[in-house]
Order: structure tokens, then C-alpha cells, then sequence
């Protein structure tokens, strides 16, 4: 059984930042890309940012320049810095992980429970 567990989020004023983190775990053979997405109480849920086995990196352009992904392959982890946080940063952050399971032949792509993420004075 494959899990991701996101954690980080909460409340937190504009300017301000905040750093979540995605840890996999269960029986895991290999991870390709994994990445960070959100969604907007009535809105559809968007990519935020992305990041390659290699470290390559994309990002929406709404947080360019504020936010960064990054990995940690030993540990099955990726992780987002967001700082210079605004109010329309508010949403559910999810994370994604394109996985290889110890039981199956093929990648596929799991996701995390989510976590709010709130931005306000």
C-alpha cells in the first residue's frame, strides 16, 4: 500500500510564509515526478509546481519567484517553501507522485490527502 502524508499547512498572515511537506511510504520501487497542486473552494485544482528526479523544476506563474519545490529522494519527500504568501493563496494543497509500487509493472500517479493552506489578516 502506497500513501502520501502532506503536512505543513495552517493560517498565516500575507507576507508570511509557510513550508509544507510530502513524505511517500508502503512498498515503493521508484519515484518519477512529484509535484504540488491546489484547489480553491469552488474552483478546479491547478498545478502549482512540479519537480523532475533530476531536480528540474516548473512552476505557474502565479508563484513564481515566491515559491520553491524540492526533493529529497532518500527520504521520498518533496517539499514546498512558500513565502510572500497573499490571501489568494488560500486553498487545499495537494501532492501528487508519479510511483512505481513494489507490485505492479507500472508508474502511477497517487495523491495526498491534502492540507489547507489560509492566508489572511
Amino acid at each position: 500500500q502506497v500513501r502520501l502524508v502532506e503536512s505543513g499547512g495552517g493560517l498565516v498572515q500575507p507576507g508570511g510564509s509557510l513550508r509544507l511537506s510530502c513524505a511517500a511510504s508502503g512498498s515503493i520501487r521508484s519515484i518519477n515526478a512529484m509535484a504540488w497542486y491546489r484547489q480553491a473552494p469552488g474552483k478546479q485544482r491547478d498545478l502549482v509546481a512540479s519537480i523532475s528526479t533530476t531536480g528540474g523544476t516548473n512552476y505557474a506563474d502565479s508563484v513564481k519567484g515566491r515559491f520553491t519545490i524540492s526533493r529529497d529522494n532518500a527520504k521520498n519527500t518533496v517539499y514546498l517553501q512558500m513565502n510572500s504568501l497573499k490571501p489568494e493563496d488560500t486553498a487545499v494543497y495537494f501532492c501528487n507522485a508519479e510511483i512505481l509500487p513494489a507490485y505492479v509493472s507500472a508508474f502511477l500517479h497517487y495523491w495526498g490527502q491534502g492540507t489547507q493552506v489560509t492566508v489572511s489578516s
